[in-house]
């Protein structure tokens, strides 16, 4: 807990710090941005002034240099347009462009937009002068919006780097409680083992001490399933088809005998590389969910298919079915239909086949109150 709360502490304390930074390089970017524009509105009014300075006078007197300098160091794009709105004289714009008349009425109509006109007066003729920003005026513009996608990305950097932190964090935290949990089962188990071998000295019916010795197996293979979770599981050469039967058979033999159980497969030896622990677990997800999905009143079947390149388990219920926009959904955590659970199962499921063994686990099919078909496939050694 002390983890989360300067988890989300610094995260809170990152942002603002951020927010603020932000919010003063716009506030000077836009004062900049003002000041430059005034600045390229004094250039233009000098601009006018000198070219109606030089409009009224046509000789170009010797004291006119002041004014020519002013026309010629000019680099902001214009058009003067008469008072109807002809467009007359440009300045600054692309020349190989500017014989065209669309061109200069598109460049009008951007100047129009942008900046209020210029009036001036020569030879009793009045003109407006239109321009448009300059390159570095637009370029600057833009500065807040890169700068903004910028400070975005770099949040969306440490927001990730928190993010994973946390996962970190609390994947350690599961994985220490599953191997306590682990080493917590393994005293009762011993004890256990003990009392098995106590009851098959008595005189008791060898079927019941059969079935309780099955459960505590059963309750040490949970044991090694927990204590494997956070560290690389050891795969062995093994026969698929034992592992799945012992696993669907334990099912069947504890499940209502309103559910049906039918096991197919075409071939009684079928290796490959596998954990065994792991593997069963996801088969008994499966297992569950499918009684779960029939309310415990239905037909299971489970199918392996032995080709030329995979090594398939096809698991089959007459259940409710999954919605098709639904089908990866449920292998993400959390999700689940159950009014109890986790939604752990299946997402443990689909790391346990896809990281672990190199496998696919998918839905092959499904129909809405008819049943779901779940799929494994193993690539063949």
């Amino acid at each position: 807990m002390s983890f989360l709360k300067n988890f989300f502490g610094v995260k809170r304390l990152i942002i603002f710090i951020c927010f603020v930074i932000v919010s003063l390089i716009l506030w000077n970017t836009y004062s900049f941005f003002k000041k430059f524009k005034n600045d390229e509105r004094i250039k233009m009014e000098q601009f006018a002034i000198a070219l109606e300075r030089i409009g009224n006078n046509p000789d170009l007197d010797a004291d006119m240099n002041l004014e020519l300098k002013v026309l010629s160091n000019n680099k902001i794009p214009c058009i003067s347009t008469s008072i109807n709105g002809t467009i007359g004289e440009h300045h600054n714009l692309d020349p190989k462009r500017s014989s065209d008349i669309l061109y200069l009425t598109k460049q009008l109509r951007i100047m129009k937009n942008q900046n209020k006109p210029i009036e001036i007066n020569y030879l009793g003729k009045r003109e407006y002068i239109y321009y448009r920003n300059s390159d570095l005026l637009t370029k600057l513009t833009y500065y807040p919006i890169a700068l903004i996608l910028i400070l975005g990305l770099f949040l969306a950097v440490i927001y990730l780097f928190f993010n994973s932190s946390k996962i970190a964090e609390q994947n350690k935290l599961w994985t220490g409680m599953a191997k306590e949990t682990a080493h917590q089962i393994g005293t009762p188990l011993s004890s256990l083992l003990g009392w098995v071998t106590i009851l098959r000295g008595e005189n008791l019916d060898q079927d019941y001490v059969d079935e309780i010795e099955n459960d505590v197996k059963r309750l040490s293979t949970i044991a090694n399933r927990f204590s494997k979770i956070g560290s690389l599981p050891k795969l062995e050469n093994t026969n698929i088809v034992e592992v799945t039967r012992n696993t669907f058979d334990y099912l069947e033999s504890r499940s209502s005998k309103q559910t049906s159980f039918s096991f197919e497969t075409s071939d009684d030896i079928i290796n490959t590389n596998l954990n065994n622990e792991l593997y069963g677990w996801v088969i008994e997800n499966l297992i569950k969910n499918a009684i779960d999905a029939m309310e415990g009143k239905g037909k299971i079947n489970l199918a392996i298919e032995n080709s030329e390149e995979y090594i398939k388990i096809l698991i089959s219920d007459t259940g409710k079915g999954i919605p098709k926009s639904k089908f990866n959904a449920i292998f993400k955590p959390g999700f689940t239909s159950k009014k109890r659970g986790w939604g752990l199962g299946l997402s443990l499921s689909k790391r346990i086949i896809e990281d672990y063994h190199k496998g696919k686990i998918f839905v092959q099919k499904s129909e809405l109150d008819k049943g779901t078909t779940f799929e494994i496939q193993f690539l063949k050694n």
